[in-house]
């Protein structure tokens, strides 16, 4: 058999004939079995027939990709519940479908959705006027190592589409830290329409809410209970006994603990295998369910196509599973703006417009902590004010420009910002974070991303998580609750806290717990009205922000001095970050296998020179030739696509996922037929313009498709050991 072995396909392939034929000619069987992958256990398989388009609201009207409601109703209100203080288990899979769909994607008629992309848009890019409902199989599982704290959920969803001739697999680990529905817009939409089958994960993370209060949870399905109803099927619940519970409620009364944050895991270390372990049920089920007793097991990686490709954290975990994946199940990989976590910024270099990059290949933890402190302050420098009224522009309101003050007030008395005035110290804070990897791109999405918290709930979450801390810890005296209009704890409303499956996103956004201080003077408070004590001003919580820098970094970031047992943090909590954030940095390695990563220029939230440029160069000085990556950058393109519907947003940016779509297209060409992969390069985008809030409907002109081989003055390319992207 001749065979190209550059092609890691044909390779598989080969090697796999090999060995049968070995087995063979030994007198051993070469007759496989289709066994359960370790640490699964099924919970359910469902078949939703999608026989029509409407509320959804039971197993039987609902279908894979939209849960029954079709293309007009994601784009409406959302789904009714027909008793809203217990809604079903169909109920809050049909409104959790619906609301990590539009969590990600721009779901206005004007930014695309129902003519670049949507449900009624076919795998061919053809417009119809159906509802693109897509009938098919369900089946549910829990990955777990065995200590019942893990609690991964899988989703293998089998369309009745699915062509056995020609088999296909997309592993779609959730974004963010949302459940297991999480990558529905993305790898989902996408792998069902083009027929394939499509094992979604939450990877570990997903909405797991544990009231302190009353000991109730999330079970698997999205229904409440308490941690003893619910049995097997508990999701999550905090490792703390009654009585721990019931001193720590005295205390902080009203708390909530959240999965990713408190399971005691660091599951952020596992998203690459996680998401491989998907794949291993996704041919499990296909094998059980196609498979005869002559073939057992018609299905394999080497004669099916797998494809992993998500956006975010679920970009990182696609590419974390191609590190990792070295039993060859994954073909090819693309990742949408993904958080590549830099294990090093060194023996690598950045080039941008010639000139070389000095900030770049931080991690989440060390970009986020340092973010938190600056933001507040650089979002009111000059050149990071938006013009216009948006909902985001919370900042430019005097509630919020007061505290920013106070922000930059606070970080000139303790030598952290230079300047007179709030000008001067709002610019130096800016150009603190332009020198920190964000670039002047990303100067008018400060504002956007501090008014929703996004540095307040990354900072608060993701070092808790590395450090595998306790909920009762409440490490740099930070906690979780539901909050009332002035910030203060509360208990979670009852239908609220029961419709959460479907509407939270496993962070600490206050949909429904908020990041609360409880040091704050006064009493607890949510991250906006905190007020710090050495400040004695509300200014966002200033010393909170401090305290989550130090568990980073070991060290005091106004003195300087090393932490101590007798510091807040202790060194003992910074070492524990330390060690977890080394638990889940990416190697660069992957194995040579095609990989697509698409990020938009203008992301505030996963910069690229700290993530995907980064991540682009390192490969290539790890894998050398072998190296099959190539890296699509977006001009006008930011982190969220939901956000473009919002005045200000509309008329600047372009939504990502077009291009998320046309690298899956590009992939699954190169992998079926050895279509070349496209070359690395910049797309440059023309935004919508026109009057905020109302700008014109986008066309195929504002987002035009990368090329096989680009002009010169877009061609990214590697030089020595440096990544060179032109202007």
């Amino acid at each position: 058999m001749k065979v190209n072995l550059h092609d890691n396909r044909a390779l598989k392939v080969a090697m796999t004939a090999l060995a049968g034929a070995v087995m063979a000619a030994c007198g051993g069987s070469s007759n496989p079995t289709n066994d359960l992958p370790a640490g699964i256990t099924p919970v359910s398989a469902t078949v939703y027939p999608a026989t029509t388009a409407g509320k959804g609201d039971t197993a039987a009207t609902q279908d894979l990709l939209t849960g029954g409601i079709g293309k007009t109703g994601l784009g409406a209100a959302t789904p009714a519940y027909a008793d809203p203080a217990n809604p079903t288990a169909a109920e809050l899979r049909r409104n959790a479908l619906y609301s990590n769909y539009r969590g990600i994607l721009d779901y206005s008629v004007n930014g695309g959705y129902g003519s670049l992309y949507g449900p009624n848009v076919t795998a061919a890019g053809a417009v119809t006027t159906g509802e693109g409902l897509i009938p098919g199989r369900e089946y549910v599982a829990v990955l777990d190592d065995g200590s019942g704290r893990k609690r991964t959920v899988i989703a293998v969803q089998v369309p009745d589409s699915f062509n056995q001739a020609n088999p296909c697999v997309v592993l779609g680990a959730s974004s963010g830290s949302r459940g297991v529905y999480g990558a529905m817009g993305t790898a989902g939409e996408w792998g069902l329409k083009k027929g394939c089958a499509v094992a979604l994960t939450d990877a570990g993370k997903g909405v797991g809410l544990y009231d302190m209060m009353d000991d109730t949870v999330h079970k698997i399905d999205g229904t409440r209970a308490t941690r003893t109803a619910a049995g097997s099927l508990n999701f999550f619940a905090a490792n703390i006994t009654d009585a721990a519970r019931t001193a720590y409620n005295a205390l902080f009364p009203n708390r909530l603990a959240i999965k990713q944050v408190h399971s005691q895991q660091n599951p952020e270390k596992d998203w690459g295998n996680d998401t491989l372990a998907a794949g291993r049920y996704a041919m499990f089920v296909l094998n059980d369910r196609y498979g005869t007793a002559a073939n057992p097991v018609p299905f394999t990686p080497e004669n099916t196509i797998v494809i992993a490709g998500s956006a975010s954290n679920g970009g990182a975990a696609s590419l974390g599973a191609a590190e990792k994946d070295s039993g060859g199940l994954i073909d090819g990989v693309v990742a949408s703006e993904p958080v590549t976590e830099m294990p090093t910024a060194s023996g690598y270099g950045i080039q941008f417009g010639g000139a070389a990059v000095s900030g770049y290949g931080k991690t989440l933890a060390d970009y986020t902590t340092y973010g938190n402190i600056y933001q507040p302050c650089a979002a009111l420098a000059a050149s990071a004010a938006m013009s216009e009224t948006s909902i985001f522009n919370y900042i430019q309101l005097v509630g919020m420009t007061a505290r920013a003050t106070a922000r930059c007030d606070g970080l000139a008395a303790k030598g952290l910002v230079s300047g007179a005035d709030t000008a001067a110290r709002s610019q130096d804070a800016l150009n603190k974070l332009r020198a920190y990897g964000w670039t002047p791109d990303n100067d008018q999405m400060h504002n956007a991303h501090y008014a929703l918290g996004n540095g307040p709930i990354l900072s608060a979450m993701y070092p808790v998580s590395y450090g595998r801390f306790p909920v009762e810890a409440n490490v740099c005296n930070t906690s979780f609750a539901a909050v009332n209009a002035t910030g203060v704890p509360v208990a979670v409303a009852p239908a609220t806290l029961a419709q959460s499956f479907a509407t939270a996103n496993g962070t600490a956004n206050g949909t429904p717990a908020a990041v609360v201080y409880n040091d704050s003077v006064g009493g607890a408070k949510a991250w906006q009205f905190a007020v710090s004590p050495s400040t004695g001003v509300a200014d966002f919580g200033l010393d909170n922000a401090l305290c989550q820098r130090a568990l980073v970094t070991g060290s005091d970031p106004v003195s300087g001095a090393s932490l101590t047992a007798a510091s807040t943090p202790t060194k003992a909590q910074s070492d524990a970050v330390r060690a977890g954030i080394a638990e889940v940095v990416l190697n660069g390695n992957l194995r040579g296998k095609p990989t697509i990563i698409v990020s938009g220029r203008s992301d505030a939230l996963v910069p690229v020179n700290n993530n995907s440029r980064a991540y682009a160069a390192y490969n290539k000085v790890v894998e050398g030739a072998a190296s099959k990556l190539r890296y699509i950058e977006v001009t006008n393109g930011q982190h969220f696509d939901t956000f473009l519907p919002f005045g200000g947003f509309d008329t600047r940016f372009v939504p990502l996922h077009p291009y998320f779509n046309q690298a899956m297209d590009a992939m699954y060409a190169h992998l079926k037929s050895g279509a070349a992969l496209p070359a690395s390069q910049v797309v440059r985008t023309t935004p919508r313009g026109g009057v905020a809030g109302a700008a014109p409907a986008i066309t195929a002109a504002n987002v035009p498709p990368f090329v096989a081989v680009p002009v010169a003055a877009n061609q990214i390319g590697f030089a020595g050991t440096s990544l060179n992207v032109p202007n």
